[in-house]
């Protein structure tokens, strides 16, 4: 959906706030207008999807860990300053595995592999 970026900062902070405040004894799900938002915490990084509300939850936090694991596997403990200077290498890591907005690839080694000979071609 398209809105304007002053009503999307809104929303991320709206966001934000709700998840930061949560207790870890909750669910990682949470209703947002009519999305659903699928978040996980490592280690003080948030990872976060806003996904449609007939999604299903468990395969979206599922692809969070693995989006967590290739990241620690390419990065070596990914830490926010590797997201933050990488960010290209993270947009082509999650274009290796999700398409049109669904997800099409979860082959760890698979991934890995098209990265790397990506990089290999720069």
């Amino acid at each position: 959906m398209t809105y304007e970026e002053k009503e999307k900062q809104r929303m991320i902070l709206e966001i934000h706030r709700t998840i930061s405040s949560r207790d870890s004894r909750f669910t990682n799900f949470i209703e947002f207008l009519n999305f659903k938002i699928v978040y996980k915490r490592f280690a003080g990084l948030y990872f976060i999807f806003c996904i449609d509300y007939n999604d299903n939850e468990l395969s979206h936090l599922e692809l969070i860990q693995l989006v967590v694991e290739l990241l620690d596997q390419y990065f070596g403990n990914v830490t926010e300053l590797d997201l933050i200077f990488n960010f290209h290498k993270v947009h082509a890591l999650l274009d290796e595995m999700i398409i049109g907005g669904e997800i099409l690839e979860t082959s760890k080694t698979s991934i890995l592999s098209t990265i790397k000979k990506l990089e290999n071609q720069d």
